[in-house]
């Protein structure tokens, strides 16, 4: 696994790269945030180990550029700020995770293993491009999701957001299972979100809203399933 570690502080820096290397991963070191938007956007990383506090371009400005420019490399936000607004900001353009200054080295490189197991995963099933259920079809180069729109009699595609879409993700890669509000809280947000905690309601509703109510049901006191209306 190559990874890209934006870092301007040499010590921490040194202190990332040689722990990482330690545990058999490949890493390069850059120090302002127009390099690591050139370098992450190269596709010869895997995953991105991002400080917001990059001088020329900071953290925030780079996380936007990539997902500006459809660049899907997972990303780690790392900051010596703790307010909740700015884990909210970085999850919500598209952030895949989050840790706080200063940190322990075992929860970066716990954090670090559990995007190479989600990346590993998807490699093993990246047969398709597209996930299926019914007549719900969700591309997952280009994130639209289609399907049969009973009202108006015609197919229909819609785009969806960034957490729209990984959420989306989530329930087809588990048709029919119960997902529990924590699951999908942690596989779109992130462990560590301290936002609104009723943001898995509010998502599955835009869900619904644009991909049909019927699809997502709610099991009281466990969680929400997908399912095929026509079934």
């Amino acid at each position: 696994m190559r990874i890209l570690i934006a870092e301007d502080e040499p010590r921490i820096a040194r202190f990332v790269e040689k722990g990482l290397k330690a545990n058999g991963y490949a890493c390069t070191v850059v120090e302002d945030g127009i390099s690591a938007l050139d370098l992450g956007s190269s596709g010869d990383f895997d995953l991105m180990i991002l400080d917001v506090g990059l001088p020329r371009m900071d953290g925030f400005q780079v996380l936007k550029a990539l997902r500006g420019m459809d660049v899907d490399i997972p990303i780690l936000m790392v900051t010596a700020r703790s307010g909740v607004e700015d884990t909210v900001q970085g999850l919500e353009d598209g952030a895949n995770d989050y840790i706080a200054k200063p940190f322990r080295f075992e929860e970066l490189l716990a954090r670090v293993k559990l995007r190479a197991r989600e990346a590993t995963a998807g490699a093993g099933s990246a047969g398709s491009d597209v996930l299926t259920l019914g007549d719900l079809q969700l591309d997952l180069r280009t994130r639209l999701a289609t399907f049969q729109d009973a009202e108006q009699q015609r197919e229909r595609s819609v785009e969806l957001s960034s957490r729209e879409f990984t959420m989306a993700r989530v329930f087809l890669e588990n048709p029919g299972q119960v997902l529990t509000r924590d699951l999908l809280l942690s596989k779109v947000w992130g462990y560590d979100y301290e936002g609104a905690s009723n943001v898995v309601d509010v998502y599955v509703g835009y869900l619904r809203g644009k991909l049909g109510a019927a699809r997502f049901v709610t099991v009281r006191g466990a969680g929400y399933k997908i399912v095929d209306p026509a079934a």
